[in-house]
């Protein structure tokens, strides 16, 4: 069983930050301390200056595979998550075909146990006529049911409230939404190409895609889920209206209804589309700076709980059409922490409150048996980085299939030198070791 020491650490963990080393045996944590001692095979690894933390767990992605694996696959999108620190990732259901029954959920799962460098989980997806297939889910074995209450099409957009209340009054877990109204946004799109076409320009975005059909949206959701005593995550929240409808008055483990924020609503708003285009055309929108602004403070006060990226990669052509045909979403899980971590140079947010947010509380959140944390007994998830590394990111180290970011230009100030991964040194200085896959996520059951 192979030992690592890490000596000399800076670690950040549960709201502290101080100076120690770690011991890793086989995939988890033996012990934590300073000066420890290790057997003579053990690896040391001195990490003197640098800053010790949990791997991040990302509870959004989208990594295409199968169907659509021109834009992306599993085995690259979680090598990408690795070499920016994310060691953990729960990946969406609308890949082709859906993730509708238990049969493709495992398909995806054997997959990701082939090729997933990070440790995985998939959420099956809601349909208009798959509640008895979803009811089969092991929710100790899965993240959650995953429904797209808009910004989507076919059996994937479920939006009778006939069907959302079965799922909501019958689904013993979470249940992460995508909450856009489709009514509104469909009357935004027929108004706005009727006045200018294709020719649209992108900023019109989030006013076809409005602040409007965000709140409405969510605030519907979490009428269902007071109503039944659901536990609803509602993904990538993009307007400032809607942080006032989630508490910060309770602790993360209390909480029924929760909230997430992704990257992008908080580093870019909607003066940048007049230099990033649909480069930056996710759904929801990003929107204004105040927007920006207020989702960010709401973040720092706990009433939005986790970060994560909606990282979802298109190629180059598909993102280079006119307004209309551009698909939205992009490329963020190699930057995440690193734009993060720009964020706590800027002197906007706290290490420990990073930590907390990208891997605490997404452990908390969904009931992640035995990750999240720098614990002995817990597995080896970490993520080393070099504080004053300054790096810009270029078309030649994008890990991401697609090959373009948002990010492209660039300098960040922090980079990631090491990555494990259950216990694994899955990435070390620009090298990744694949001898060893990441594992299957399990969950704490509901009480």
């Amino acid at each position: 069983m192979k030992t690592t020491r890490i000596v000399n650490a800076n670690i950040v963990n549960e709201g502290k930050v101080f100076q120690g080393d770690v011991l890793i045996k086989g995939q988890y944590i033996e012990a934590i301390g300073t000066n420890l001692s290790a057997p003579a095979a053990a690896t040391t690894i001195d990490a003197q200056g640098k800053y010790l933390l949990p791997g991040a767990i990302d509870d959004q992605v989208h990594f295409r595979e199968p169907g659509l694996t021109h834009k992306a696959t599993i085995y690259s999108e979680a090598r990408a998550a690795v070499a920016g620190g994310v060691t953990s990732f729960m990946e969406m259901p609308n890949t082709n075909p859906p993730t509708f029954t238990q049969q493709l959920l495992e398909d995806k799962f054997a997959i990701a146990a082939r090729n997933a460098l990070a440790n995985h989980s998939f959420f099956i997806g809601a349909a208009n006529d798959n509640l008895d297939e979803v009811m089969k889910t092991d929710i100790t074995r899965v993240c959650g049911l995953k429904i797209f209450m808009g910004s989507s099409t076919g059996n994937l957009l479920v939006d009778a409230p006939e069907t959302l209340e079965a799922f909501f009054s019958r689904w013993p877990a979470l249940i992460a939404t995508h909450c856009e109204d489709e009514a509104t946004i469909r009357h935004n799109t027929a108004e706005f190409k009727e006045r200018y076409g294709e020719d649209l320009p992108v900023e019109y975005h989030p006013l076809i895609r409005s602040a409007e059909a965000c709140y409405k949206s969510s605030s519907f959701a979490i009428g269902l889920a007071r109503k039944h005593g659901t536990r609803l995550h509602i993904l990538h929240i993009s307007t400032g209206a809607e942080t006032a409808l989630f508490d910060n008055t309770i602790p993360l483990a209390q909480k029924k209804i929760t909230a997430e924020a992704c990257v992008h609503h908080l580093w870019f708003n909607d003066a940048d589309y007049k230099t990033l285009g649909t480069r930056i055309k996710w759904n929801p929108a990003v929107k204004t700076a105040t927007d920006q602004q207020t989702i960010f403070q709401a973040l720092l006060d706990d009433r939005i709980d986790v970060i994560a990226t909606d990282h979802a990669p298109h190629t180059w052509e598909e993102k280079s059409n006119t307004y209309f045909k551009a698909p939205s979403g992009g490329p963020l899980v190699q930057h995440s922490l690193v734009a993060m971590l720009e964020f706590y140079h800027q002197g906007k947010i706290s290490l420990e409150t990073i930590v907390q947010k990208m891997s605490h509380n997404p452990a908390i959140l969904f009931r992640i048996q035995k990750r999240g944390y720098i614990r002995e007994g817990y597995f080896a998830d970490l993520a080393l980085v070099d504080l004053n590394k300054p790096w810009t990111v270029e078309k030649p180290n994008i890990l991401t299939q697609c090959g373009w970011s948002p990010f492209e230009g660039t300098t960040f100030r922090s980079a990631v030198t090491h990555t494990f991964v259950s216990g694994h040194l899955a990435y070390a200085d620009g090298v990744f070791d694949e001898s060893k896959k990441g594992e299957r996520l399990l969950f704490h059951a509901d009480k």
